[in-house]
């Protein structure tokens, strides 16, 4: 890191910051529902890593709803899922994941690091799970949400985008951390050069995470202070 410049580190929610148990899926049911008229397979689909774009996508293309239609209706959907994820989610138990907000609570006081989210949460859905678990939406500046783009790998560049502009001066690759559960967490990082963090308190194991070959591997993020 130059004198300068400040790390960037970006943050998945699901899994990395917090657990929503089930709330996700059940506003998503809710909000398919009232848009699309259907929740097609969603209780048995795999969340883990994909945007609320791509979801969608995956459900309800087999039911004949064109890619673009779906698209063009991600605004309403973004307003309707944040509306069912606040009626819903004081009726599950939401956790935070080990370390989490010690570290988020120490980064955020240290003027060498600037904080984000990269998820695939809805923007209007993300920063309600944040608030239930603790996290203050404010103390992350930066933020890509999954109804920006279908693909994860598109949010990364958006989330280096927007800190870039917030900052006033480049950010080198080295200088971005990019921290999440998932292996499309790590193919996130590697989709803009930056240092890929694993964590494994979500989706995937230790040695699911190891095939992606990060740079780091974590058991929870009380390790993730000795790595930046």
């Amino acid at each position: 890191m130059t004198t300068s410049n400040k790390r960037l580190l970006l943050f998945d929610i699901d899994g990395t910051l917090l657990r929503t148990k089930s709330v996700g899926r059940d506003a998503t049911r809710a909000a398919m529902l009232e848009i699309f008229g259907t929740s097609s397979t969603i209780d048995t689909h795999v969340f883990g890593g994909k945007t609320d774009w791509l979801t969608l996508v995956e459900l309800l293309v087999p039911h004949g709803y064109e890619m673009e239609i779906i698209g063009q209706r991600m605004s309403t959907y973004e307003q309707v899922a944040g509306r069912y994820i606040t009626e819903f989610i004081g009726s599950h138990n939401v956790e935070v994941c080990p370390g989490a907000l010690e570290v988020v609570e120490a980064l955020r006081h240290d003027a060498r690091y600037l904080l984000g989210i990269v998820t695939g949460n809805v923007s209007t859905t993300a920063p309600i799970k944040l608030q239930t678990a603790g996290f203050d939406p404010a103390w992350f500046p930066i933020g890509a949400y999954g109804s920006e783009k279908m693909h994860r790998n598109d949010l990364a560049a958006l989330a280096l985008e927007r800190a870039i502009t917030y900052c006033g001066h480049p950010i080198l690759p080295d200088d971005v951390f990019i921290i999440g559960d998932t292996l499309a967490d790590i193919a996130c990082a590697r989709a803009v050069g930056a240092v890929a963090v694993g964590v494994c308190t979500g989706h995937n194991t230790r040695q699911e995470l190891a095939t992606a070959q990060p740079d780091y591997i974590l058991d929870d993020l009380h390790g993730l202070m000795d790595i930046i």
